[in-house]
Order: structure tokens, then C-alpha cells, then sequence
């Protein structure tokens, strides 16, 4: 089992779609907890994305992930840009000079993107954050698993879970904190978007 560079650049295509369609939904979402721009942001960023990768040639992760980042970063607004750039960035430097490499070693650079969410984010898993759909999906990627199939279903399963168990959660980061009991009923925004970027990896990873 391996996940390819051009795996990579597929699951960024598939994500940009999805998010495109998804986007009133994300930014509904966003609107009963937070400053409802999550889906215009993401939208535009990611379209800004796929023009700066699309016709550029990389030969590792890292440059790929990098300029993903950067991108991000400049792009969206709110905390997405800087939390979601701050993960490809960690996650291309952790897969350097790599186009190919194992689903564990792929989560393990996800781990190393999550770190560095909650440490800028000071979030941890229960705080009603996209930490809580990426955490269980990078477990259930590290879990022993027939094929490639079976260790992303096990995944996307796992992040859709996460993002469920937002709704009933007490906000305590972000915009969303401020309504403190409110908060609670409404599924977290950045939780669902990470588990349509966990979905694009599993489509791209089993397609490629």
C-alpha cells in the first residue's frame, strides 16, 4: 500500500470540487457558531490552490505541500487559512524528498500537520474543533489494514464520526467559544471540512 505524489495532487482537485459544492453548507455551518465565511473562505482558497499547482511540476511532496501552504495561508481568511497552512506545511516538510510513500508513513505526517494545528489552535480533541475529525481519522489510517481500501474507508469512517461528535460539544476555541452553552447542537465547520479533505484522500488514494 502507497499513497503517490500524484495521489496527492488529486485528492487537492477532488477536495477543491467538493468544497466548491459544499461551500453554502460550510458557510451555513459556520453561521450559527461562527463569522459564516468558513465556506466562501475555503472555496476561494482552494480555487487559488488548483491555479497555483495545476500546471507546475514537483518532484516530491514537499514542494507540492509547500506551496499548498502558502497559498492557504495568503488566501483564506479567518483562523482556516493559518490552521489548514499550517498542516501541509508541517506535512511537506515531514515528506521531503519523498513521491511515494506507506498509508502509516502518510499519517504520521498528517500527525505532524495536526500537531502543529493544536499547538497555534491550543486546541485538543473535545474542544469542538476540526482536531476532532483529524485525530480519529489519522488513528484508524495507522491501524493495521488488509489494503489501501480498507485503511482509508476505515478513515473517512472515523473523521465522519468526529465530526458528528462535534454537535453535541461545548465550544471552548475559536469564534464559536464565545456563545458558550449556544454552541452546543451545531456541528463544528472545520470538523466537516476536514472530513471532505479525508474523503478526497480516499477517493484519490483508491482511484490512483
Amino acid at each position: 500500500m502507497a499513497f503517490t505524489l500524484e495521489m496527492a495532487r488529486g485528492a487537492l482537485e477532488k477536495l477543491n470540487a467538493v468544497i466548491e459544492e459544499k461551500k453554502d453548507y460550510l458557510t451555513d455551518l459556520d453561521s450559527a457558531i461562527g463569522d459564516a465565511d468558513h465556506g466562501i473562505n475555503m472555496n476561494r482558497g482552494m480555487k487559488r490552490v488548483m491555479e497555483k499547482i495545476r500546471d507546475k511540476e514537483y518532484s516530491d511532496f514537499g514542494g507540492l505541500f509547500r506551496d499548498v501552504a502558502m497559498t492557504i495561508m495568503s488566501a483564506v481568511g479567518g483562523s482556516a487559512g493559518p490552521l489548514y497552512g499550517t498542516f501541509f506545511m508541517k506535512m511537506g516538510q515531514k515528506l521531503a524528498g519523498k513521491r511515494e510513500v506507506a498509508e502509516d508513513e502518510f499519517a504520521d505526517a498528517m500527525q505532524e500537520g495536526l500537531s502543529g494545528i493544536m499547538a497555534l489552535g491550543k486546541s485538543q480533541l473535545g474542544d469542538k474543533t476540526m482536531v476532532d475529525a483529524l485525530q480519529p481519522a489519522i488513528d484508524a489510517l495507522r491501524e493495521p489494514a488488509p489494503d489501501a481500501s480498507a485503511a482509508w474507508a476505515a478513515a473517512l469512517k472515523a473523521a465522519e464520526k468526529g465530526m458528528e461528535d462535534t454537535i453535541p460539544m461545548l465550544s471552548k476555541r475559536g469564534r464559536s467559544s464565545y456563545l458558550g452553552e449556544r454552541s452546543i447542537g451545531h456541528q463544528d465547520p472545520g470538523a466537516t471540512s476536514v472530513a471532505y479533505l479525508i474523503a478526497s484522500l480516499r477517493e484519490a488514494a483508491l482511484e490512483g
